[in-house]
């Protein structure tokens, strides 16, 4: 599977590879490797060692730093916006779920309601 970073680095090489109207084939063939490996590099398949991205560097005429721009606003955008609670483990919290879930449509959205409305009130200055 791969990680963000892979992925990212994959899209900036295609991007800057496509900004030069380079082939797969032809980038490949700079850097002496196969066009398969440019294509797993792209999708992230493949992780690009330090010293295969300086070639890549060089063939694509950019630093090297060009394909991390951007790198940490996407890692904040793929990370969840907060860890789940420590409450979601509780058995309490797995009851109510399960509870919610045995009761018919309109006593649930009733009840998720309720909840809302609740947790509305308890955000409202006294």
């Amino acid at each position: 599977m791969a990680s963000e970073i892979d992925l990212h680095l994959g899209k900036r090489l295609r991007r800057r590879r496509r900004l030069l109207g380079l082939t797969q084939q032809q980038l490949a063939s700079q850097v002496g490797i196969r066009f398969q490996q440019i294509q797993k590099y792209e999708c992230g398949a493949n992780r690009i060692a330090a010293a295969r991205l300086w070639e890549l560097a060089e063939a694509l005429e950019t630093p090297v730093n060009y394909f991390y721009d951007g790198l940490t606003e996407a890692l904040e955008r793929s990370r969840p916006q907060a860890a789940q609670p420590e409450s979601f483990s509780r058995k309490e919290t797995l009851d109510l779920i399960q509870a919610y879930y045995q009761l018919g449509e309109r006593p649930r959205r009733r009840l998720l309601d309720l909840a809302k409305s609740l947790h509305t009130e308890g955000e409202q200055p006294n």
